[in-house]
């Protein structure tokens, strides 16, 4: 229990329903949701779209999205794969005829097809039981009527001012008189309110085929992109088995890749033959622990990760106790090891996350994205839809498992999470930060577990992650200024971060007392309800 004398928030407790989400007026929807007889799939549905709204820069229904589902609680979890995939014409040959090595965010190589809508579309019907146009009504209104800005919202928007005006129909959306808007002002986007209404009216097809897709395709290709709108009709989202590791007695579930979240298990196998010790998480050798095994795993991750259907990906040996025990005998104690070592096998921004349990105990892991902030900063102006650059997510490398190709989904770095045990689920959770996520995941678990924080204070603790491409240390200021200087003469080259580092939410389910426990994360401007 924190000290109460001190700044903070207390974990929510609620008997029936709750949801946990980075905006208020997202948190407020879907009680709404449950309190008018919705469930939690209906509940996190109708949230997030009020998120694609009030929070622009972190998602979008120009975004892609992946669930975990518990229903009634059970440890029998679904999940879905909502990431959108590259146009069929996107092949290496092309890239490489053009002599194009990278992608610049703002490209138009850099969007694949959106797979939120389609997502929510198919999750609604499965296992909703409310209608898609009925779930997008508060949205609809925020984006028609207004909405006002938050302090968070505000920051994001304010450090990608300069995107935001590198396109005019961003700008003219959302920078109204040239001017990122202040904290406590009103601000509109009419026309995605009537893309929104059209979706509600017509359903998912509304966005993948007819005016929106043939304007998005439209807008794509004047400034040379490869998407058709067959690549829209043809858009599918897919159900895939969860993957899973043992923690602390408990079964945690992540999405199979093309997600990260294999990653995240990865680095809980590792950490878990460490001895955690008795004196809290934020310590110089803890620390020192966790940033090596990152440096670890993302080497690994960004060797091996990709889209199953393209490539192999090993997901049983790197998941193997064999595997982890090779990483965690690579981790010299004394000092940093940069670069790290490839271990061999035998053969990345803006997210939303939200999570929802009902009165029935359906749990829902929700996140979509943009990727980066206000993703590829493109805007088909007709439609008021933001594009992600989610196709920054691929190799151009020719031969690598997650090079680009016609089909294919990108590397992705946004992962739901679940945790089981005894037969039912007992928390649904999520980190948010682009590549923070799946160490993010690792860190919040074993701030829960091995260090006995509550659920609140495992997201309050201060974190840090290894930037997998610099291999500087982001450390949030929070971490004493010894403890910084201990970690920098062991070789870890410190910076501090531009931003807070990610974002959280979760809900733990206690069975035997019948009570939800929700914490959000300080970092955003959310919180956890309930009723």
């Amino acid at each position: 229990m924190r000290n109460l004398e001190r700044p903070g928030r207390s974990p929510v407790h609620t008997p029936n329903g709750m949801a946990a989400t980075s905006h208020p007026l997202a948190s407020q929807t879907a009680i709404e949701v449950l309190k008018s007889g919705g469930n939690a799939m209906d509940a996190a549905v109708a949230a997030c779209a009020v998120q694609c709204v009030v929070e622009p820069g972190s998602t979008g229904i120009g975004g892609d999205n992946f669930c975990l589902y518990a229903p009634n609680g059970t440890d029998q979890v679904v999940g879905f794969n909502g990431s959108g995939k590259a146009p069929a014409a996107a092949t290496i040959d092309y890239f490489e005829s053009q002599g194009i090595s990278e992608f610049d965010r703002r490209s138009p190589h850099s969007v694949t097809i959106p797979g939120a809508v389609d997502a929510w579309s198919q999750l609604l019907s499965d296992h909703g039981r409310m209608t898609l146009g009925e779930v997008l009504q508060p949205a609809i209104a925020y984006a028609r009527d207004g909405y006002p800005i938050s302090s968070r919202v505000h920051a994001d928007w304010t450090a990608s001012k300069a995107l935001l005006a590198a396109e005019d129909s961003t700008a003219a959306i959302f920078l109204p008189n040239g001017e990122v808007p202040k904290v406590g002002q009103m601000h509109h986007q009419k026309a995605l309110a009537e893309t929104m209404q059209s979706i509600a009216d017509n359903g998912r097809d509304a966005f993948y085929r007819g005016k929106v897709a043939n304007d998005i395709v439209e807008y794509l290709q004047g400034k040379g992109g490869l998407h058709t709108v067959d690549d829209f009709a043809a858009t599918k989202g897919e159900y895939v088995t969860p993957i899973t590791t043992e923690y602390h007695g408990h079964t945690v579930h992540e999405c199979p890749p093309n997600g990260q979240g294999l990653f995240a298990l990865l680095l809980l196998n590792v950490m878990s033959g460490f001895d955690a010790g008795a004196d809290g998480p934020i310590t110089t050798k803890r620390l020192h622990q966790e940033l090596e095994a990152c440096r670890l795993a993302y080497r690994a991750r960004n060797a091996y990760l990709a889209d199953p259907a393209f490539s192999d990906v090993p997901i049983d040996e790197i998941l193997s106790a064999d595997y982890a025990a090779a990483m965690r005998a690579q981790i010299n104690m004394a000092k940093a090891t940069i670069p790290p070592a490839d271990i061999p096998l035998t053969r990345h921004e803006d997210t939303v996350y939200l999570t929802v349990v009902d009165k029935d105990r359906n749990a829902v892991s929700f996140i979509n994205t943009l990727f980066h902030g206000w993703g590829s900063g493109l805007t088909e102006p007709n439609s008021g839809v933001v594009l992600q650059n989610r196709g920054h997510g691929f190799s151009l490398e020719r031969g690598h498992p997650n090079c680009i190709d016609g089909g294919k989904r990108p590397l992705h770095t946004i992962i739901p999470g679940m945790v089981t045990k005894g037969g039912k689920a007992v928390m649904p959770f999520g980190v948010m930060g682009g590549e923070y996520q799946a160490f993010g995941h690792m860190q919040f678990l074993s701030r829960y577990f091995d260090y006995g924080l509550d659920i609140q204070e495992a997201m309050d603790a201060p974190r840090m992650m290894v930037d997998p491409d610099t291999g500087e240390v982001e450390i949030e200021t929070a971490v004493p200024q010894e403890m910084r200087a201990e970690l920098a003469a062991m070789g870890h080259s410190i910076v501090e971060p531009a931003r807070p580092v990610g974002g959280s939410q979760a809900i733990w389910i206690d069975w035997e007392q019948g009570v939800l426990t929700g914490g959000s994360d300080p970092r955003k401007d959310g919180c956890a309800i309930g009723y």
